[in-house]
């Protein structure tokens, strides 16, 4: 038969749990799990909280009025989705403080720009004229107002809205030649001034209506600042998946420092083209109608005049559609 038995080991003294017990368990029962949880409580605040204190500073400060409030590179600079938000955050801001100073100096230009036909109705309704010259007079001076009331209000347009727009397939050559005609009877300007080098081949994808009128500021601005007789160009080649297109003038050009300058709103450069009239904002126009579509504009000297340089998108589906065949003839044999 098995019996079972027990066996007793008599541990030595010093195995024996003595007065460090209650310790011990202190430690591993209560401060080593407090300090992972404050550990982990810290990374957290400093992970999340801390980054949703700035964004909410920052929402506080645009409450305030104050754009240029930017958020931390800390923040900006994380991959997760925080930092994603802080981005789109400072995105936001910047837009903001350019809309709102383009609103601003808009506005302090334009109040500066209708003082003067004001005052020149204010004389003229206290001179001495005949009720048909003031007549002349005031008709004259309110379509000035009037022209530059809407262009103001069209580039404060063009500058905040961000909605794309619908393009189409245009054909350079029968939009200069629409152009051209509206030019000619506005300005009395000989047609043969006027010239194009852009053939048939020459399609773009982009809005119609905003590219026609971004190349009738482009040509009313080389109209007006060309000498008597003056030579008015328009030419361009084909650069990859764009169009470069150019017009030319013979207006003496630009000092190199302002080739930047005259693309903002309501610049007129003193003493260096001829001519006159407009109140600067037909090439800002211009510019903002050609980046809305996709393009670029720019200036430069060409040494007689302006060139003003336009890089618009390429349509390639109706000028390979629209091109011409050519038939191969073999030769007979005799």
């Amino acid at each position: 038969d098995s019996s079972v038995g027990s066996v007793v080991i008599e541990l030595p003294q010093r195995f024996k749990p003595g007065r460090y017990r209650v310790f011990w368990r202190v430690i591993t029962n209560g401060v080593i799990p407090g300090l992972f949880t404050l550990l982990l409580c810290v990374g957290l605040y400093r992970l999340l909280v801390v980054p949703l204190n700035q964004l909410r500073e920052q929402a506080n400060a645009w409450r305030a009025d104050q754009l240029g409030v930017r958020l931390s590179s800390r923040t900006t600079n994380r991959c997760d989705e925080l930092g994603e938000l802080g981005r789109a955050f400072d995105h936001m801001s910047e837009r903001l403080q350019s809309t709102v100073a383009l609103q601003q100096q808009l506005l302090r230009d334009l109040s500066h720009e209708l003082r003067t036909p004001l005052s020149r109705l204010r004389v003229a309704s206290e001179g001495e004229q005949s009720l048909v010259q003031l007549r002349e007079r005031i008709g004259r001076e309110v379509d000035g107002m009037q022209r530059l009331v809407e262009d103001t209000l069209q580039l404060a347009w063009l500058d905040t809205e961000r909605t794309p727009l619908p393009d189409e397939a245009i054909q350079i050559q029968a939009l200069w030649e629409m152009l051209t005609d509206n030019a000619c009877y506005e300005s009395c300007c000989p047609t043969d001034q006027l010239q194009c080098a852009v053939d048939s081949s020459c399609w773009v994808r982009g809005n119609l209506n905003t590219l026609a009128q971004a190349l009738e500021n482009i040509l009313r601005n080389a109209i007006r600042h060309s000498p008597k007789g003056g030579i008015v160009r328009l030419d361009g080649r084909r650069e990859g998946g764009y169009w470069h297109l150019w017009l030319e003038d013979e207006g003496g050009g630009v000092a190199e420092e302002d080739l930047e300058r005259i693309f903002s709103p309501f610049t007129r450069l003193d003493g260096s083209r001829p001519g006159n009239g407009g109140f600067g904002l037909g090439l800002s126009i211009a510019r903002n109608a050609v980046q809305r579509q996709g393009g670029r504009l720019w200036a430069e000297n060409t040494g007689t005049g302006l060139r003003l340089n336009m890089r618009l998108v390429a349509d390639d589906a109706i000028a390979s559609r629209l091109a011409p065949t050519v038939d191969v003839c073999r030769p007979q044999v005799v």
